[in-house]
């Protein structure tokens, strides 16, 4: 067993009493995923190991999964939730990503807005073209320069656009395969989809990302681009950008700056499009994520999950000083303990 997945590690695998055996046939065999369970068992160990999660992934990137899968409720052995290994030149190893499809986004939406007794809904997708002209159905044999989706919950509007150039997957000649190749209009609206659905529903859908979304994560390396082209390089301090280099550009401010929803979905596709490295595209969902929260109680969910993360204070500053405009802010306690950021913005 790989070393990544290996039970008697101690770090991934426990193994079930019969206490827990028992409650897993209640709620539909060994591979259930339980609330409770803090580790993989030996039995989900081992498929995850057949569904291709090798020996380079880390324990860190296990547990960061299992609290995903119980967090959205979706079940990485019916293929709802999955991990995905890709190698990572900055991190010098195999980088391993979640992902779900746009069906697995569109049920943890309609479970989160039951719950909360909201009514979820959509309205019509648009597609653009390259001279900006916007239309209710895509007949051209021609790519859409655009989608746009637009998820109403509980009576307020979450539109994203999605650009077909940040997201299409490309193979060897620069050319799009698979499904970006032949319903290149229905992929781009499922990126555009996602993108406001992750704003409607933040908590819920926070730090998982579709296939649709992470298939140009796939494609060849292309020939360096003149250095007028910003790139994202890593540093020291994770979630802070580099400094001192006109090439660089520092999407982490532009995203704190600005609350406008088309504008963050446009920041983010940037830098992933710029090849920011995993820990920088979190913290960038986290201000996208904070800037679309309804309540102030959802942007302290949020620095409270970003500072496990161990994120430099500078960000969790940031996160502190959205949450301070938010509805159910108190003057006397901030959205960080010990930050006090809230406090004094909202004074």
């Amino acid at each position: 067993m790989p070393q990544g997945i290996e039970a008697p590690a101690g770090t991934m695998a426990e193994g079930p009493t019969s206490h827990t055996q028992n409650q897993a046939a209640k709620t539909g065999g060994a591979l259930a995923v339980r609330a409770d369970q803090t580790a993989w068992t030996p039995e989900q160990a081992a498929v995850l190991q057949q569904s291709g999660i090798d020996d380079d992934v880390t324990s860190a990137e296990l547990s960061s999964f299992l609290h995903l899968c119980q967090r959205t409720q979706l079940d990485p052995f019916s293929r709802q939730i999955y991990l995905i290994g890709r190698w990572d030149r900055r991190a010098g190893r195999k980088v391993f990503t979640p992902q779900t499809s746009i069906d697995g986004y569109r049920v943890t939406a309609h479970r989160a807005a039951a719950k909360a007794g909201h009514r979820l809904g959509y309205e019509d997708t648009v597609w653009c073209d390259s001279s900006g002209r916007w239309f209710d159905v895509w007949l051209s044999e021609e790519p859409p320069a655009a989608a746009k989706v637009v998820v109403v919950r509980d009576g307020q509007r979450f539109p994203a656009v999605a650009k077909y150039s940040e997201y299409v997957q490309t193979g060897k000649e620069n050319k799009p395969i698979g499904l970006w190749g032949k319903m290149p209009a229905t992929m781009t609206a499922k990126c555009a989809e996602a993108l406001a659905l992750r704003m409607a529903f933040p908590h819920d859908l926070a730090g998982v990302y579709t296939a649709e979304e992470m298939a140009q994560a796939d494609n060849p390396e292309q020939e360096p681009q003149p250095q007028s082209q910003p790139r994202v390089t890593v540093v020291q301090t994770p979630d802070v950008p580099p400094a001192g280099t006109a090439a660089t550009r520092d999407y982490l401010t532009e995203a704190f700056e600005t609350s406008d929803a088309t504008q963050l979905a446009a920041i983010l596709a940037a830098a992933e499009a710029a090849g920011a490295p995993p820990h920088y595209m979190a913290c960038l969902a986290d201000l996208r994520d904070a800037h679309a929260a309804e309540d102030v109680g959802t942007v302290r969910e949020l620095h409270k999950t970003a500072g496990e993360r161990g994120v430099h204070p500078d960000h969790l500053s940031r996160l502190a000083a959205i949450g301070a405009t938010k509805p159910g802010v108190r003057q006397s306690a901030g959205v960080g303990d010990g930050q006090g950021e809230a406090e004094r913005s909202a004074a």
